[in-house]
């Protein structure tokens, strides 16, 4: 007897009878996929960019720039994460293992989890700036 997670996915009307798209659509993840990591990649290299200039002004004026820095890095994250999320429901759609699925679900947890904190501490650094 197979374990929950050993279930595989079986042949579907996508995987039989329509090949190419199955094909396409995992192009289109892959994309995805790209667009995520440059995206995370882009934030990091303006959040050095604007952090290391910032070492060299006073604290006071060095605090808010470092804020204003972790703001911008902190869409960028958010946007990523999400982009994430979206090449991982098109891979288990195209999938269909309930070890996918459980996997998808796992993940989508964990970057709430990660996009609900994230958001918190964007908007209290936002409160900071204009408060």
């Amino acid at each position: 007897m197979a374990s929950l997670v050993d279930l595989g996915a079986q042949e579907t009307v996508l995987h039989g009878h329509l090949p190419l798209l199955v094909a396409a659509l995992e192009w289109i993840a892959a994309g995805i996929d790209l667009c995520a990591i440059a995206l995370l990649v882009l934030g990091a290299l303006r959040f050095i960019l604007s952090v290391a200039p910032s070492e060299l002004v006073p604290a006071g004026e060095r605090r808010a720039a470092m804020n204003e820095a972790r703001l911008q890095l902190g869409v960028y994250i958010l946007a990523g994460l999400e982009l994430f999320i979206v090449s991982d429901v098109i891979h288990t759609a195209l999938s269909l293992a309930i070890g996918d699925l459980l996997f998808l679900l796992l993940l989508v947890v964990i970057r709430a989890i990660i996009s609900f904190f994230l958001d918190r501490e964007l908007a209290q650094i936002a409160r900071e700036k204009h408060g």
